[in-house]
């Protein structure tokens, strides 16, 4: 028993070789921080830490940021590690790191999926040049090698409000872009990030969700189908998912949504006969509401298909004569943009008599059309 104490007490004095380290507030106590940013089904995520324009003993270092042992400007010898020409870590502590889930354009430049190593090469004059490296896991830029660089874009850096931590975020979201940025004391520094063909990724992400789960709500295909009319793209195969959504082998269902959807896929491919007789087929299922079959006669109106659009409204009053009030306002809009003021004027009084107590409140608007066809006479 006292030879095994004796051991012991040796071991712990010299120290155990596969010790881990305990828990403790980060060095310097640079907050460890994370922001992640979607461009469509793009995952973007930087990692970093966080340092205060405040050093940690309380000292203000604003002025001090941006060209000293803070953010060095160009490339350097530390004093430490393999690097003798390292650019500044752009945050603190270990790297900062840039994962982004698809291929993507950095300034307009290929960048593959992946995660990187993020630094910055501070200038004192004309732009500054982001990097990523293919080596994101080592500490700080002390083991930076410009070898191992998959990107460098240069861009030019913008004043910015104050900022006491650094920050990295994001802003002009857009479909298919965002801008990156680091915000710092006085200083932001952004790069653009783009998603090539976007819709071909979309288009991938639909059809695997469509041979799974998704695939038993025939909803799914129509809506597929949509996104497509809607990108005017892959016409031929939006067709396919708008029968697929009729199919009864598959649990399809023909009914006015899934026939209007099969239309605007046959609209959008140039065949408006087709789509045409789609339609006429939805507007005279039993199961049309009153409400579908104006709000499918109004973007007949939008797209000028005035007679059209009058010939869907005349159905919508005559298969509903119970309902006295939206088949007038159809007409009524109907008849005032193909110029027939008298039926417009007509078909208005009528739907103002019959104004449903839920549309009272619109009643001031509804009067206003009226008085305007009137004046228009």
């Amino acid at each position: 028993m006292k030879a095994l104490l004796i051991l012991l007490a040796t071991t712990l004095l010299s120290g155990p070789l596969l010790a881990q380290p305990i828990s403790g507030p980060p060095s310097g106590d640079n907050q460890k921080s994370s922001v992640t940013q979607w461009i469509g089904p793009v995952e973007v995520t930087i990692r970093y830490n966080s340092p205060d324009v405040h050093d940690p003993s309380g000292q203000d270092r604003t002025g001090k940021i941006w060209g000293t042992s803070v953010a060095h400007y160009e490339y350097i010898d530390q004093g430490f590690g393999p690097a003798k020409a390292a650019p500044w870590r752009a945050g603190a502590n270990e790297n900062t790191t840039f994962t982004v889930s698809h291929d993507v354009l950095v300034e307009g430049k290929e960048l593959k999926a992946g995660t990187y190593g993020l630094f910055l090469a501070v200038q004192k004059e004309g732009p500054w040049t982001w990097i990523f490296s293919k080596n994101s896991t080592s500490w700080g830029s002390y083991f930076y090698n410009q070898a191992e660089d998959a990107l460098r874009v240069d861009v030019a850096t913008q004043d910015g409000p104050y900022t006491e931590y650094l920050t990295f975020g994001f802003d002009e979201r857009k479909a298919n872009s965002a801008v990156a940025y680091l915000q710092w004391e006085k200083k932001k520094i952004p790069f653009r990030i783009e998603v090539p063909k976007i819709n071909e990724l979309y288009l991938s992400q639909i059809r695997q969700e469509l041979r799974s789960s998704q695939g038993f709500d025939y909803r799914n295909f129509s809506n597929a189908a949509q996104f497509c009319v809607r990108n005017n793209t892959n016409l031929e195969e939006a067709l396919a998912w708008s029968e697929a959504a009729m199919d009864p082998n598959i649990g399809g269902v023909e009914d006015f949504s899934t026939l209007q959807t099969k239309s605007m896929v046959l609209s959008a491919m140039g065949k408006a006969a087709e789509a045409n007789t789609v339609m006429d087929k939805a507007v005279k299922l039993p199961s049309a509401t009153v409400t579908a079959v104006h709000q499918y006669g109004r973007t007949l109106l939008a797209a000028g298909e005035k007679e059209r659009a009058i010939q869907i409204f005349q159905h919508n009053a005559k298969t509903h004569p119970e309902e006295k009030f939206t088949p007038n306002v159809g007409l009524a809009r109907a008849y005032a943009a193909s110029g027939d003021k008298k039926k417009a004027v007509k078909y208005w009084d009528l739907a103002l008599r019959n104004l449903p107590e839920n549309q009272k409140i619109n009643k001031a608007y509804y009067e206003g059309e009226l008085k305007k066809v009137k004046e228009e006479k």
